[in-house]
C-alpha cells in the first residue's frame, strides 16, 4: 500500500487516495467534505466520462432528440440555439441518460445492440478516467497547489479489474498512486440501495458476461422478446443481482488497501476526523 502505517499516513506530505464501493454509499459525499476543506484536489471518474471521453456522443444523442422536434430541428439547423450537457460532480444525469436501458423504445428504451454498444464505451472510457488519475494527482499539486487528492470513483470499477491477479495493470497503476479505500456496506447498507433504486430506477453498466447472461435470464424467465421488454422492469429485476455480482469483486479489491464502512462516513464533520479515520484502519 501507499502508506504502510499510520504515522506514514499522517506524516505524509501528500495525502492520496482512492474510493470504491456501491453507488450510494458516500464516496462522493467524502470527497465533497474534503473538497470543502480547501486542501484536497477532488477528481471524479465519472466526471472526467462525461467530459472528456463521452462529452461529444452525450450532446450528440441530445441533439438527436431534439431533431425528432420540428421547432427545435430548424432552430439547430440555423444554428439559433445550441445544445450543451451540464455535468457537475453532483449532477451525472447526462451520462446516465446516454447509457440509458434497454427494451421498448415506446417506453424509452433501446435496441440491445445499441445499448451493448454504449455499455463497451462506456467501458472504455471508464478505464481511460481511471488511467488519468496519475495525471490529475501530479495536474493538482502543479497546478493548484493541492497537496491532497481523492479519486471519487464509479461503482463499476470492479467490473473492469482483477483483484485476485497481483499484476492487474490497471489496480497496479492506482495502488502506486493512491491508498485504495474501499466503502464497505452491509445488509440494511444494501436493502435501502435497492430500494432506492426501485423508486428511481437508473441506468448503469454492467460487465458485458453478466449483462448478457441477466438479459437472457429475464427474455426466457418472461417469454418475452427485446421489444417487450419494459426498460425501468428490466433495470429494477437486474439491480439486487448485479450487487450480489460486483460484491465479491469489492471484497477481492480491498486486499488492494483497507477498508471503511458508509456509517464511519456519516461520522466524519472534518478533515482531520477522516485523517484521524484512515490512520485508525492502517493501524489494525
Amino acid at each position: 500500500m501507499l502508506y504502510s502505517s499510520a504515522s506514514e499516513w499522517r506524516n505524509a506530505p501528500r495525502r492520496k487516495v482512492l474510493v470504491f464501493g456501491m453507488s450510494g454509499l458516500g464516496k462522493t459525499h467524502l470527497s465533497g467534505l474534503l473538497r470543502d476543506s480547501g486542501n484536497w484536489f477532488h477528481y471524479s471518474i465519472d466526471y472526467r466520462i462525461g467530459t472528456r471521453y463521452l462529452g461529444e456522443a452525450i450532446v450528440d444523442n441530445a441533439k438527436s432528440e431534439a431533431m425528432k422536434v420540428p421547432f427545435l430541428r430548424e432552430l439547430l439547423l440555423t444554428d439559433s440555439i445550441y445544445i450543451a450537457s451540464n455535468i457537475t460532480f453532483e449532477n451525472l444525469s447526462p451520462v446516465a441518460t446516454w447509457l440509458g436501458k434497454p427494451g421498448d423504445p415506446a417506453k424509452g428504451g433501446m435496441a440491445m445492440a445499441e445499448y451493448a454498444r454504449r455499455q463497451e464505451a462506456f467501458r472504455i472510457a471508464e478505464i481511460a478516467a481511471l488511467n488519468d488519475t496519475t495525471h490529475f494527482a501530479n495536474r493538482a499539486q502543479a497546478i493548484y497547489g493541492y497537496d491532497h487528492f481523492i479519486c471519487d470513483t464509479g461503482g463499476s470499477i470492479c467490473e473492469w479489474v482483477d483483484a485476485d491477479n497481483p499484476e492487474d495493470p490497471l489496480l497496479t497503476t492506482l495502488a502506486e498512486e493512491c491508498l485504495l479505500v474501499w466503502i464497505k456496506g452491509n445488509e440494511a447498507h444494501t436493502q435501502e440501495l435497492i430500494r432506492r433504486f426501485d423508486r428511481a430506477p437508473k441506468p448503469m453498466a454492467y460487465q458485458p458476461a453478466f449483462l448478457l447472461q441477466v438479459w437472457h435470464e429475464y427474455l426466457n424467465e418472461n417469454n418475452c422478446t427485446e421489444d417487450d421488454v419494459d426498460p425501468d422492469t428490466f433495470v429494477r429485476w437486474t439491480y439486487a443481482q448485479a450487487l450480489a455480482h460486483r460484491q465479491p469483486r469489492y471484497e477481492a479489491m480491498s486486499e488492494w488497501g483497507i477498508t471503511i464502512t458508509p456509517d464511519q462516513i456519516s461520522a466524519l464533520h472534518s478533515e482531520a476526523d477522516f485523517t484521524n479515520l484512515i490512520a485508525a484502519r492502517l493501524d489494525l
